[in-house]
């Protein structure tokens, strides 16, 4: 049986004054969430807004691998997204994570409603 690989990334932008949602609505606006939406392995590209910090945005960015990872890291949408990221003085927080297949436990299952 092969081994899943998959690899969940949380970026958490830090700005100043709305700059970290203006950098979201650019990247969607220009079309690059498109592009890498579109790109081999990319699994999801979604932006969430934090109730508790108006200036940081959490981006839960998922890949097929490691492989997946770096071809993106290559391409020149990422010369795009630093690009942006200059723009707006962001600052970021980097997690990772890695999925988990044996699946949530029965003892967590009766926590999730459905």
């Amino acid at each position: 049986m092969k081994k899943n690989n998959a690899i969940t990334v949380h970026i958490y932008y830090t700005g100043e004054n709305g700059s970290a949602k203006a950098f979201v609505k650019e990247m969607l606006t220009s079309g690059l969430v498109d592009e890498i939406r579109k790109e081999k392995g990319n699994r999801r590209y979604e932006y969430f807004f934090s109730v508790e910090d108006e200036e940081t945005v959490l981006l839960v960015d998922s890949w097929d691998n490691q492989a997946a990872i770096d071809l993106h890291h290559a391409s020149s949408i990422m010369d795009q997204i630093t690009e942006l990221r200059i723009k707006y003085h962001l600052h970021m927080k980097v997690e990772r994570y890695f999925l988990d297949e044996t699946g949530i436990p029965k003892e967590d299952q009766k926590f999730i409603q459905k």
